[in-house]
């Protein structure tokens, strides 16, 4: 049995909240990308993660939200080898030591075996199957660009921040689609609070490559919405990555759950794709 290590220790600027008033989730992944390099390097697989060719999966729930001003610091540890390599990554606010987000990330790779002895306990929410769609079909295009010099990682690749921050980019579009566009949140201080994201990034974007995003909405309840993007090459239409998000709509003030309003979940109903 290994201990957890720490991987990452840092801060929640201003410049990083988001119109939601907390901790941007792409941030979120930008310090997971570097704690996933720092324990890679500790378990001596640095070359393994640069050279990539293997799929990666990311579900992480989100306890309780960090505001601006928060320190926070990253615990990190294998915790599987029996379904690829599966790593596990606390967020703590450094205030109180408590754990306020948990990444559950597997690498799609035949796990060396001598990891078997260094598994740390994974003491966070077990992982919960989701509804996927069945196809593509009632997805709308949400998002597309280029891949920028600025979105590139160390390893020359697609940054894990810079995925996630193209799809809350088409979580806008979202929002706008359905009526909650950015004067209507402002005036009725509505916000999405996101509790679980699940993403599989399949393979690499590089520089200078167009993509595209569409989206489609996988459930609709009372004041929450699960919807899935999915990141596909301009050029060839291959799927690099998809992320399913499950939060609900915010009442700022409150810091609570809001009902959806009538023609919102109007709108939302009418982008809802089959999914099973």
């Amino acid at each position: 049995m290994t201990d957890w290590i720490e991987t990452y220790r840092g801060s929640v600027p201003p410049w990083e909240c988001d119109i939601t008033e907390h901790f941007t989730i792409g941030f979120y992944f930008d310090r997971i990308g570097q704690a996933e390099l720092n324990l890679a390097e500790k378990l001596g697989l640095s070359e393994t993660l640069r050279g990539g060719g293997f799929a990666r999966r990311y579900v992480t729930r989100f306890a309780r939200e960090l505001r601006a001003g928060a320190g926070l610091h990253i615990d990190s540890a294998p915790i599987g080898v029996d379904d690829g390599l599966r790593l596990g990554h606390k967020v703590q606010d450094s205030a109180s030591d408590e754990t306020v987000t948990w990444v559950d990330s597997t690498w799609e790779i035949e796990a060396d075996a001598g990891l078997h002895g260094k598994l740390a306990a994974w003491d966070g929410p077990p992982l919960e199957k989701r509804p996927e769609p069945k196809s593509a079909d009632g997805f709308f295009p949400t998002g597309g660009g280029r891949v920028r010099p600025g979105d590139i990682d160390e390893n020359g690749r697609y940054a894990l921040a810079s995925y996630v921050h193209r799809f809350t980019d088409s979580s806008l579009q979202l929002s706008s689609a359905i009526g909650m566009s950015a004067a209507y949140l402002a005036a009725n201080r509505r916000g999405f609070s996101t509790f679980e994201v699940a993403m599989r990034i399949a393979g690499p974007l590089v520089l200078g490559e167009p993509f595209t995003v569409a989206t489609g909405i996988t459930h609709l309840g009372n004041s929450s919405m699960r919807f899935v993007h999915v990141l596909r090459k301009a050029r060839t239409g291959e799927e690099v990555a998809r992320l399913g998000q499950y939060g609900v709509n915010l009442d700022l003030d409150a810091r609570r759950p809001a009902g959806w309003p009538a023609e919102c979940r109007a709108r939302a109903q009418a982008l809802v794709v089959p999914a099973e």
